[in-house]
């Protein structure tokens, strides 16, 4: 990564390395605060630009340039949110968050797939879930940023109130509503082991097209969720029920050539899918698993959701 040598300067910046060591931070801040990883990259590189755009002089009163670069990001987040709304109102089919491969198999979307910077990288973690994303999805924005800021990385209800522009009671506020949201959405998942035994028993069964099987391995209630983005073909509307389900990636895999393979992967830091053609990756499956069965299926089929994924 390139980085600014500082407006009009053209001398050594002793903040320099201070300043971007900052980035896989607001990476990270900014991807949970979005879901998506485009969206992070871009309100980081804003964040970024408002910090050179200040001369060295105002650069210099900031005493804590991690701390402004995180103020400045979170409110570039905010107002994100907002208009993403907007957006995703108009969106074809559903919206599904990003979804984010393990990251020895992280390769960036720039021309001849170089390996991205680390500083980009979204560590991943229980925050990072696809199941987490979704319901931070149905957060207002405010309650999402209050609640990724202080459970997520700590921060203090003060330092929230100043970011946000509420008061630190208002804030707890807005973190306790989200809490309540993520408790009611989320049964206790099961352990990474596990769950990757049954995503890896769902692929076997789904190769050998056993329907029974398939049900067997879903909860009566499962439900599969498609994001194609209009971009690429996919079911418009969620799957409701297991038996609906099963017999739905039954059909995906009368339709499947020669050519697609199906394999584990590693989904937003849980066991996952990916489905590739000729080498290329052009599905992900991310699932929510608990009690021993699969909850939810999120099928992301958009190519610039895919960008992050290898391709060999």
């Amino acid at each position: 990564m390139t980085t600014p040598a500082g407006p009009g300067h053209g001398r050594p910046d002793p903040g320099l390395t201070a300043v971007m060591s900052e980035r896989r931070q607001l990476i990270n801040l900014a991807y949970r605060l979005l879901g998506s990883l485009a969206e992070a990259e871009d309100a980081v590189q804003e964040t970024y630009a408002r910090w050179y755009a200040m001369s060295r002089q105002q650069q210099d009163a900031i005493g804590n340039p991690g701390a402004w670069l995180t103020t400045v990001a979170s409110r570039i987040c905010l107002n994100l949110l907002g208009s993403a709304r907007a957006r995703r109102e108009t969106y074809v089919g559903e919206w599904i968050p990003e979804p984010l491969p393990e990251r020895t198999e992280w390769i960036s979307g720039r021309p001849g797939g170089s390996t991205v910077d680390p500083a980009d990288r979204v560590t991943l973690d229980e925050s990072v879930n696809m199941a987490f994303l979704v319901v931070l999805e149905s957060m207002t924005p405010a309650e999402r940023v209050a609640f990724i800021l202080h459970d997520v990385f700590r921060y203090s209800f003060a330092e929230v109130a100043e970011i946000v522009g509420r008061t630190p009671a208002a804030c707890r506020q807005l973190a306790s509503s989200a809490r309540r949201r993520i408790r009611a959405a989320q049964a206790p998942a099961a352990p990474a082991a596990r769950q990757a035994g049954i995503v890896r028993a769902f692929r076997q069964a789904w190769e050998a097209k056993d329907i029974d099987a398939l049900i067997g391995l879903l909860d009566p209630d499962a439900t599969a969720t498609a994001d194609g983005g209009g971009l690429a073909v996919t079911f418009l509307d969620p799957i409701e029920g297991g038996e609906q389900v099963a017999a739905a990636w039954i059909e995906i895999a009368n339709r499947a050539t020669a050519s697609t393979r199906l394999l584990e992967r590693t989904v937003n830091g849980q066991p996952g899918l990916v489905a590739q053609q000729d080498g290329i990756t052009v599905t992900v499956f991310a699932f929510d698993v608990a009690d021993d069965r699969i909850k939810h299926i999120w099928v992301i089929r958009n190519p610039d959701k895919l960008r992050p994924w290898t391709t060999g």
